[in-house]
């Protein structure tokens, strides 16, 4: 037998080994729901945008339900710069004036969502494009964030800061997300809500993701981040935590500030019934297939137990 032969052999037994190992996942999950957040590299590198879409795509050809909630902060900062509009955070929060809510929904409404949903289109998927707002998706109520400056005594009250257009989940109504499931569509849902007010809200994505799949009773909720996932103190990736690992892990500090917010979103849905979450490195190529269908996986999975 020739070399060149022999390589190409064993490259398709590796295939075939890869599909094997997938198979009993695949028939586990199947029909199941699966709500993945994306955002970060994934949405910005060109490789890793076509590898995400390729993932999802795949999902829903093997009989999985993805349902895609996305974000697009950096996508908002690029716009609102070039409009000379400056961005001002309180707590991680953009302070969202009518201006830049309009920016907002221009951006995460219409660009950023309807390149996911084209992405994904174009790899052989059916993806239609939603906001909060379409079918009253997303109730959204106003956040109010009191913050007390160092100079502030104890026992004076907080400052009352107005965000502006930054909301929260308040309700969610998933008909319109079960009519496309069911249609075998994939729905890309920018998170914007509508409050009792009448007006547009900016949801952080995590938030809009959780909410989403503890209403759609998913069996997972996979988080796309810019890090390899829940990291101990030495910097090694912690691969399986529970319900108590985190708050404890939370406790001693080895948890600390922007991974807090995902991990409390990550543990609310699990407590709203999501049976799995997954917190993984989305700057990997095929990173949702990695995580779902593989035995070693990519990243973090959180689990009730």
């Amino acid at each position: 037998m020739k070399k060149q032969e022999s390589i190409e052999i064993n490259s398709a037994t590796h295939i075939a080994h890869v599909l094997i190992e997938a198979l009993p996942y695949i028939r586990r999950f199947k029909g199941k729901t699966v709500v993945v957040k994306y955002g970060g590299n994934a949405m910005t590198e060109e490789r890793l945008k076509n590898s995400f879409a390729r993932d999802i795509v795949l999902l829903k050809l093997v009989g999985i339900n993805p349902v895609v909630v996305h974000g697009g902060g950096p996508q908002i900062g690029n716009l609102l710069q070039r409009l000379g509009k400056t961005s001002e955070f309180v707590q991680g929060m953009r302070v969202t004036d009518a201006e830049t809510m309009d920016v907002v929904e221009m951006v995460l409404g219409g660009l950023v969502n309807k390149e996911i949903v084209n992405l994904i289109n174009r790899h052989g998927g059916s993806a239609v494009g939603l906001s909060g707002k379409d079918g009253d998706l997303v109730r959204a109520r106003k956040i109010v964030v009191k913050q007390r400056s160092p100079e502030t005594e104890e026992t004076e009250e907080p400052e009352i800061i107005d965000l502006g257009h930054v909301g929260e989940v308040e309700s969610i109504d998933p008909s319109v997300v079960d009519m496309l499931v069911q249609g075998d569509f994939i729905p890309v849902i920018a998170p914007i809500g509508v409050g009792a007010d009448g007006f547009s809200y900016n949801i952080n994505a995590d938030l809009v993701a959780g909410k989403m799949a503890e209403v759609l009773k998913a069996e997972k909720l996979i988080l796309l981040t810019n890090t390899k996932g829940i990291l101990d103190k030495e910097g090694s990736l912690l691969t399986g935590l529970s319900l108590s690992e985190v708050d404890d892990l939370i406790s001693d500090g080895t948890i600390t500030s922007g991974m807090i917010p995902k991990v409390r979103c990550a543990t609310d849905a699990l407590k709203g019934g999501v049976a799995s979450v997954h917190i993984i490195d989305g700057r990997i190529d095929h990173a949702v297939l990695l995580e779902l269908f593989t035995d070693q996986g990519i990243g973090t999975l959180l689990m009730r137990r």
